[in-house]
């Protein structure tokens, strides 16, 4: 009899194990928690507004402003008040004048500039040119071309030209938004514009001269590297460049006065 208890003893203990090892493997695994969500980085910043090196102040005029579309005929008026209508007729094209001077002013620093776009009439017949033993070069009646536009911008008075440029500047500013730069302000680069003409090289005579195709271009490769308005410059003279750039000395100087004005 002890020995059948002994028996039933360890079949007991060996039963109650089998069952612990059975109901650990029939238990279900404990729930997994979520992982964590990743931390994301935070947003970058917006860029900066770009600063504005010559802002303007706000026109004083009580009359509206027109429309873009139809700014031509007011513009004219205003012009042809400080230059005379007669000249202004001959050489500026008011077709789309507000674009064609954001255009052209956009262009002049650059390498290539749109001759479609030009806010004057260009200068009529060929471009004189002369040839020696050297190759060819200027024609000394070249410069003579030019006199009408010079006659023109150095009758403009700087100041009374700024005024009207600040009353029609929104309209400025509109078409250069619509050149694609939303952020940037048209004056600013209308000064980088203007310190590029200035900066112009006086070239010693004779302008020599390439024709590689059917343009002609300068043989000196630094020349032809220039602005398009630097080349204009060139082009036009050492005489007429240097009238040009003092009419364009007191428009900038203008421009600068009334940009001391505003607030910062």
């Amino acid at each position: 009899m002890p020995r059948t208890i002994g028996w039933l003893a360890v079949i007991a203990v060996a039963a109650s194990i089998a069952a612990y090892l059975w109901f650990q493997r029939e238990r279900p695994a404990p729930p997994q928690l979520p992982a964590p969500p990743a931390t994301e980085a935070p947003p970058p910043a917006p860029a900066p507004a770009p600063k504005t090196e010559y802002p303007l102040p706000p026109s004083e005029a009580a009359e509206p402003l027109p429309a873009l579309g139809e700014s031509d005929a007011p513009l004219r008026d205003g012009l042809s008040g400080i230059v005379g209508d007669r000249a202004l007729g001959q050489h500026a094209v008011f077709d789309d004048f507000v674009r064609r001077v954001v255009a052209t002013v956009d262009n002049l620093p650059r390498r290539k500039l749109s001759l479609r776009m030009l806010p004057v009439k260009t200068v009529p017949g060929p471009f004189p040119v002369a040839s020696d033993g050297e190759g060819l070069r200027a024609a000394p009646q070249n410069s003579a071309r030019y006199a009408p536009y010079v006659r023109l911008a150095e009758a403009i008075d700087a100041k009374k030209v700024v005024a009207l440029y600040v009353r029609f500047y929104p309209l400025f500013q509109e078409a250069y938004r619509d050149l694609g730069y939303p952020d940037a302000r048209f004056n600013d680069r209308l000064m980088v514009a203007i310190d590029d003409l200035l900066a112009a090289p006086e070239v010693k005579a004779p302008l020599r001269l390439t024709q590689p195709k059917v343009m002609y271009e300068y043989a000196d490769p630094e020349l032809e590297a220039r602005s398009a308005g630097q080349k204009i410059m060139m082009r036009i003279g050492n005489a007429n460049a240097a009238r040009i750039k003092e009419k364009l000395r007191a428009i900038r100087a203008e421009l600068s006065r009334l940009a001391q004005t505003v607030p910062r």
